[in-house]
C-alpha cells in the first residue's frame, strides 16, 4: 500500500540493529542466504526508503523492491520544459534587452533535453503513452535546439555552414514541424482538463508565431519577424507557467501541501461526468 513516504511492504523477521539495518540471517535455508551475509529488502524498514549507505545500493547484493510503484514523472518532465521554456521565451521578447540565446544552450541539452527525455522513458514504463510521446519527442527538441545553436562543431546556423548563412527557411521549417506535432498532441487534451489544454495551446500558438517570423525574415519582412518573435515568445511564457502549473498539481498531495490547485475538467471528460453524477446523487 502507498504512503507518503512510499510503498509499504511485508513484514520481515529480521531484528534489527538500527544501524547498519537487517541483519545477517543464520538459517541455511532462508531466502538469498548464504549463512551470513543475507540482505532483505531494506524498504521493509525506515518508512519505505533505504538508506543511504545500506546494502541495497551496493551493486553485489542488490534485491528488486517487491510491490514498489513508480512515483509520477510527468511533473518532472513538465518542469523541465517549463523552465527551459521560460529562459528561452523572455530573449525572444527580447527582456532587458537580451537578444542572444547562448544561455539556453545548456538548458536545451541537460534540463529540458536530457532530463525531459529521462521522464519521458519513465512514462513509458507507467504505460502512459501520451506522456511519453509529449515529454520524450520534446525533449528531443530541446536536444535538436541545443544543437542549432551549438557553433561547434556543428556551426549549422553559421555563415560559413552548410547553409551559408540562410538559414531562416530551413529553421521554419524545423519549427513548422513542431507546430503540426504539437497540434496532434493539443487534439489528444480536449478530453482531459482545462490547465492541460491551454498549456499545448499556448505552446502550439508560440511554434506557429516562430515559424512563421523565419518564414518573414527570409522574406525581408523585419519588422513583422521582429514582432512574430516576441509574440512567439509571449504564448512560449505563458506555456512555460502553464506547465509549471500542471507539474505543481501533479506533485500536490495531502502529504506535502495544505491545498491544491484546481485543472478543472472539462465537462465532457470521463473525470467531469464522474464529478457532475456524484453532485446529481447528492442533490
Amino acid at each position: 500500500m502507498a504512503t507518503a513516504h512510499g510503498t509499504e511492504h511485508p513484514e520481515v523477521t529480521e531484528k534489527h540493529d538500527g544501524i547498519t539495518g537487517p541483519r545477517a540471517s543464520q538459517d541455511p535455508q532462508a531466502p538469498h542466504s548464504n549463512n551470513w551475509h543475507q540482505r532483505r529488502d531494506l524498504a521493509s524498514w525506515g518508512h519505505g526508503y533505504a538508506p543511504a549507505e545500506g546494502a541495497s545500493l551496493h551493486p553485489g547484493v542488490f534485491r528488486p523492491y517487491e510491490h514498489r510503484k513508480f512515483a509520477n514523472p510527468a511533473p518532472l518532465g513538465l518542469s523541465a520544459f517549463a523552465l527551459t521554456t521560460f529562459v528561452l521565451s523572455a530573449i525572444n521578447m527580447e527582456a532587458r534587452s537580451v537578444t542572444v540565446p547562448s544561455v539556453v544552450v545548456p538548458l536545451a541539452f541537460g534540463y529540458g533535453g536530457l532530463v525531459q527525455l529521462l521522464a519521458g522513458m519513465w512514462e513509458m514504463a507507467v504505460g502512459n503513452t501520451f506522456g511519453a510521446t509529449a515529454l520524450s519527442s520534446y525533449g528531443g527538441f530541446w536536444i535538436a535546439y541545443g544543437l542549432l545553436l551549438t557553433p561547434s562543431p556543428w556551426g549549422i546556423l553559421e555563415a560559413d555552414g552548410p547553409y551559408e548563412g540562410d538559414t531562416s527557411s530551413p529553421v521554419g521549417f524545423f519549427l513548422t514541424g513542431w507546430f503540426i506535432f504539437t497540434t496532434i498532441l493539443l487534439v489528444c487534451t480536449l478530453r482531459s482538463t482545462v490547465a492541460f489544454f491551454l498549456l499545448f495551446f499556448t505552446l502550439d500558438i508560440a511554434f506557429l508565431c516562430l515559424s512563421v517570423e523565419n518564414y518573414a525574415r527570409d522574406m525581408g519582412n523585419e519588422v513583422a519577424a521582429t514582432n512574430l518573435k516576441k509574440a512567439g515568445g509571449f504564448f512560449g511564457f505563458l506555456a512555460a507557467f502553464l506547465a509549471w502549473y500542471n507539474a505543481l498539481a501533479g506533485i500536490q498531495d495531502s502529504s506535502n501541501s495544505f491545498f491544491t490547485v484546481p485543472v478543472i475538467h472539462f465537462p465532457w471528460s470521463d473525470k467531469g461526468r464522474e464529478q457532475r453524477g456524484k453532485k446529481e446523487s447528492i442533490a
